[in-house]
């Protein structure tokens, strides 16, 4: 598509765009009265209008039933998470029995580990991308820890090329293979955080399970961003959060992926709870665990209604928008920000991938000079990107609520910035 930095264009491409009904759906950010142009979408999604309702639906069956809620309510509790799998399965492209929705991510992460990463004396290291989130890296350095492993032999970190900021797909595979007889397991974020790439999943998953290692993502900045087959590529687990861009409310509920070649797994090992147990013989409360078939066999503990009334009713809005639009979308509005950002390429450098293959819709720039300057200005002109240090700026036009306006109003206030 040939782009143009004018409000007519911007405004033509609004007016053609089949989701921009769905912006309406979303409480849009003021501030002193007039709109914000809200790009944190990769931090904390926007709220959905429909979460009250959703929210009050519950806190009125509580108070009218009390107890027996979890049978008679409008949404049963009991079951609340069937009602999240199917909408939830077709965005990470599982089968609805590979998904559930529980927990928060981090949590999620250790239990997945718990199951996955099994070290011995001669499969025991961890492969992550350098720089990944701090969940991540805590996690793995714990895990190495609680295995009676120094993570400083166990973990190794891929790192980018001298002078690039990002990983070439190449490298990841050939550190794969380079370590083949000692990697226990590869666990990398499927978007890193802080430079917007998203890794080659499906490439990862083939060459590591050839080396005999499992292969598991967290999924943050990747549900609900980019386009995941978590089943046909065969990843062993991933988990994801849902309070970024599936816009469920900050610290929300998590979801996890578990292959179904594990589902039945009998010899995989596990922590348990009585949410996982058969829920026909849940409240039997004999012993002897007896899992649910597939992801929900990991659940521990009782459903979160409240942030699962939330993710429900988000994500009723994705499946009404159709995922696929909103990928599309997203492709064109992120590249209408990368065409409207290289007209600065001699103050800032975009790091993030150019090929739409290896990104979502964030874009990290680094300025040349002075960026948390840069950053503060755009926030005083009613613009929200984020900032993570040491130097980047982040901003991610999220398809469901942000337009192609916002992002010549960007451009606007970058050429006033300088032009100063």
């Amino acid at each position: 598509m040939h782009f143009e930095n004018t409000l007519a264009f911007a405004s033509q491409l609004d007016q053609q765009d089949q989701l921009s009904r769905f912006r309406d759906d979303f409480h849009l950010l003021q501030k002193d009265g007039k709109p914000v142009v809200y790009l944190c979408g990769n931090s904390l999604g926007l709220q959905p209008k429909s979460v009250k309702a959703a929210i009050d639906q519950e806190l009125k069956d509580w108070a009218e039933l009390g107890v027996e809620g979890h049978f008679n309510g409008k949404n049963p509790w009991m079951y609340y998470h069937h009602f999240l799998t199917e909408k939830a399965a077709k965005i990470v492209g599982a089968k609805p029995k590979e998904v559930v929705i529980m927990n928060n991510l981090s949590v999620n992460l250790h239990l997945m580990m718990v199951s996955f990463y099994r070290p011995t004396p001669q499969r025991y290291k961890i492969m992550m991308e350098v720089s990944a989130f701090p969940s991540d890296q805590y996690a793995m350095e714990t895990q190495a820890r609680f295995h009676g492993v120094d993570p400083n032999d166990a973990i190794i970190e891929l790192k980018p090329r001298e002078g690039e900021y990002t990983l070439r797909t190449e490298d990841i595979l050939a550190q794969i293979e380079a370590n083949k007889d000692s990697l226990a397991i590869v666990m990398m974020g499927g978007v890193n955080y802080y430079t917007g790439q998203a890794f080659d999943m499906q490439q990862i998953s083939k060459v590591a399970h050839e080396m005999g290692a499992q292969v598991g993502f967290d999924l943050a900045h990747a549900a609900g961003n980019i386009n995941l087959q978590l089943h046909d590529w065969e990843v062993d687990f991933a988990v994801w959060c849902t309070y970024k861009y599936l816009n469920s409310g900050p610290g929300g509920t998590s979801g996890v992926f578990v292959h179904e070649k594990h589902a039945n797994n009998p010899n995989l090992p596990r922590f348990a709870g009585w949410w996982g147990h058969d829920e026909k013989e849940r409240f039997q409360m004999k012993k002897g665990f007896k899992p649910m078939e597939g992801a929900a066999g990991w659940q521990l503990s009782n459903a979160q209604i409240f942030p699962m009334a939330i993710h429900k009713a988000s994500l009723e809005i994705f499946d009404e928008a159709g995922f696929a639009h909103v990928l599309n979308k997203s492709q064109i509005l992120t590249a209408y920000l990368e065409f409207i950002l290289e007209e600065f390429k001699e103050h800032l450098t975009i790091i993030t991938p150019s090929d739409a293959k290896f990104r979502g819709c964030q874009l990290s720039i680094i300025v040349k000079q002075d960026g948390r300057k840069l950053f503060d200005f755009l926030e005083s002109k009613n613009i929200m990107p984020d900032w993570r240090e040491p130097d980047v700026i982040r901003m991610s036009p999220v398809p469901l609520y942000n337009s192609f306006e916002d992002i010549y109003k960007v451009g606007q206030a970058l050429k006033n910035y300088f032009a100063s």
